[in-house]
């Protein structure tokens, strides 16, 4: 991995104090992989799959300051319960912060924003796999990371218990 790129000097302030900045260092492709376990038998049925996306976070501190930011994407078509295809990508970016002092407000960057960063590029990865399959390519919606990190905070704070530090949306 490359020296991350230090804070340029002439980092704007807020009222004095450094602002807090987010830097993305890099985007890459962790993993992808693509199953048709039923192909090609599962291709003469013309009955359309019925998809199911699943998505997932998470965040492993690289350095001071630097995080890995992974968006865990699972597409699953089936057709009468038998799974036409299956396609999972790991997009992730290395984020570098500066000047957060407030540590839950940097998990709210890391959780709810720097997904936000990657999600497009999970998008197309996904949209080329799935093209390989001769179903329709899929796209994925936009999805407010903003509100699935709020209700996480909400249920970690109803259910008193030790939660995951990152959401995961159904």
């Amino acid at each position: 991995m490359s020296t991350p790129n230090p804070v340029p000097p002439s980092a704007p302030t807020v009222e004095g104090a450094p602002a807090r900045q987010v830097f993305l260092q890099r985007l890459f492709l962790k993993d992808a992989s693509l199953e048709m376990p039923n192909a090609p038998r599962i291709l003469t049925v013309e009955t359309p799959p019925a998809i199911d996306v699943q998505v997932g976070t998470g965040i492993d501190m690289l350095a001071s300051g630097v995080f890995q930011v992974t968006l865990q994407v699972t597409v699953t078509a089936k057709i009468n319960e038998e799974v036409a295809f299956l396609c999972e990508v790991h997009q992730a970016g290395i984020f570098q912060m500066a000047n957060f002092a407030d540590q839950n407000e940097l998990q709210h960057v890391l959780a709810a924003y720097c997904p936000s960063v990657i999600l497009p590029f999970a998008r197309e990865a996904i949209a080329n796999l799935i093209g390989r399959t001769g179903y329709p390519p899929v796209m994925l919606q936009p999805i407010n990371f903003d509100a699935l990190y709020a209700q996480h905070l909400a249920q970690q704070a109803q259910g008193g218990a030790a939660a995951p530090a990152v959401p995961t949306v159904q």
